[in-house]
């Protein structure tokens, strides 16, 4: 597995592979930053003026917008691979950009400027430490939020909850879209859902599939302009949902282990 560089003094003379972070550090990898937007030009400013220099590619993920968008981003970020949805939903757009992305490490950033870009090396840093699955936390030592009531925060931390008794995971945080992985994930996690829940759907499957995941603590900022599309209510059932059929189809599958002695139970690690 490739892997950060503690010295670029120490890089191979092929050191051209090598896409620099700083004057110490470099990265082997090439990484996609996947991006879907819908009306956003107003925002996308903030968000591409904190995306590092060394990732290989930005795909913008366009969901028919009518307000320039595709043009703003074209403008921020020349290089820019823009992709039109042809479904709706994030989950939709998210499995869209994915599918067009092609580095070895895949980070979803949300449109709206609430992410920090400058938080990628972490995510990155960590995937390349050996973790699958860098999941961002707002709950986790060192996160934060600006950006939830008292309810939506209740509600995260029900939700959170109910995954970690019913499929062993230990995260802090459970609705949120600042994540990243290496792309071989997507063979081992179906992405089969097309609303805010495709979140919640990840952190299950990435556990179901005994994938190593690691939290980094992530600060959301406000949403600079425009109103979000999510319904805290609406959507919040819809992850409801996601979690009662995920845990209906693990006692399924165990079923089925008990029926053939060959297969084992399916364990994740959070750490």
């Amino acid at each position: 597995m490739s892997s950060v560089l503690p010295s670029r003094s120490q890089a191979p003379e092929t050191a051209g592979e090598y896409r620099p972070i700083s004057s110490h550090l470099a990265i082997t990898p090439p990484v996609s930053v996947v991006i879907p937007a819908m009306n956003e030009a107003e925002n996308l400013p903030y968000v591409f003026k904190t995306l590092p220099a060394w990732i290989h590619e930005v795909v913008l993920v366009d969901g028919n917008s009518t307000d320039g968008t595709v043009e703003v981003a074209r403008d921020l970020w020349p290089g820019v691979k823009v992709v039109r949805q042809q479904g709706r939903g994030k989950g939709d757009a998210l499995t869209t950009g994915f599918e067009a992305a092609t580095g070895d490490i895949i980070v979803m950033v949300d449109a709206d400027g609430s992410a920090d870009g400058n938080e990628i090396v972490s995510y990155v840093s960590a995937l390349v430490s050996g973790a699958d699955f860098a999941k961002g936390s707002r709950f986790a030592n060192g996160g934060g939020t600006d950006d939830m009531t008292f309810i939506r925060k209740l509600g995260n931390w029900a939700l959170c909850t109910a995954v970690n008794r019913k499929f062993g995971a230990r995260y802090t945080d459970l609705c949120y879209g600042y994540n990243a992985f290496w792309r071989h994930c997507l063979d081992k996690i179906e992405l089969d859902c097309t609303g805010f829940e495709v979140e919640t759907l990840m952190n299950i499957r990435v556990v179901k599939a005994g994938l190593k995941v690691q939290e980094i603590p992530s600060h959301e900022y406000l949403r600079i302009h425009g109103t979000s599309n999510l319904r805290a209510v609406r959507d919040g059932l819809r992850v409801l949902k996601v979690i009662l059929k995920e845990r209906s189809n693990r006692r399924e599958l165990r079923r089925q282990d008990r029926r053939s002695p060959m297969l084992g139970p399916v364990r994740g690690e959070v750490r």
